[in-house]
């Protein structure tokens, strides 16, 4: 008898010890499983890289240490283009006599996007001739949420006209991505996400220029009186583009 006491002591020892075991490892998959999720998470809010091409056109009109497009380019985000080659894809350009639309989706993903790195201030004498594509676009009514031109429409740095041209064109992932490199992108899509919405809900230019007339009118009838401030965090990682 006193052996097999000593052995069923022996047994709850060993079992109590294996539980406790179990349980330390189950608790270490908990947390590991738990940061794991976390990291999906935070991969999740900071987008999807780009399949298709992403390149610009860089006329030097920028301060290199405040050009959005330079910093993609530091990234390996964007490729550079010389002047007089043409880009296959759809660019983004004044001389566009479309407005970029869904229906651009297939365009971008078979031979991608480009933009015109060049200031507003010197777009009388930025040569577009050069810069030739079979699919010039026009980007839709926008607000710029970079640091140098926060609150004004229109005047985008070249990573926010990246972004709103894949935002509409159903690759919201890939604009997260591009925006996620600023401490301020989040800002951009947090500013229009109305009227990229609507632009996104459309199916070809003309109706993306009608949503934008319609949000114009619909906002000068409700007119809101509160002050644009830029954001209070100083960056001097964009330029007007």
């Amino acid at each position: 008898m006193p052996p097999k006491k000593r052995v069923t002591v022996h047994n709850k020892r060993v079992n109590h010890h294996v539980q406790r075991d179990y349980a330390e490892r189950l608790n270490d998959l908990c947390i590991e499983s738990s940061d794991e999720s976390s990291k999906n998470t935070d991969s999740d809010d900071e987008g999807t890289e780009a399949t298709f091409a992403v390149s610009m056109w860089d006329l030097n009109h920028c301060d290199p240490k405040k050009c959005s497009g330079r910093k993609l380019l530091r990234h390996n985000l964007i490729k550079n283009l010389k002047l007089g080659q043409r880009f296959q894809g759809l660019v983004l350009s004044p001389v566009g006599t479309q407005c970029v639309s869904p229906a651009d989706k297939d365009i971008i993903e078979k031979f991608g996007l480009a933009v015109i790195d060049c200031s507003w201030a010197k777009i009388d004498e930025t040569p577009f001739g050069r810069m030739k594509s079979n699919h010039p676009r026009l980007l839709p009514f926008l607000v710029a949420a970079n640091p140098i031109n926060y609150g004004k429409p229109y005047q985008l740095s070249c990573v926010e006209a990246l972004a709103a041209a894949m935002f509409i064109t159903g690759h919201r992932q890939e604009a997260k991505f591009y925006l996620s490199k600023f401490s301020w992108g989040h800002s951009f899509l947090e500013l229009n996400s109305e009227v990229l919405d609507l632009y996104a809900n459309c199916t070809d230019s003309r109706s993306v220029i009608q949503a934008q007339n319609t949000y114009l009118e619909n906002a000068d009838k409700v007119k809101d009186d509160r002050p644009m401030w830029p954001p209070s965090e100083s960056d001097t990682e964009s330029e007007e583009s």
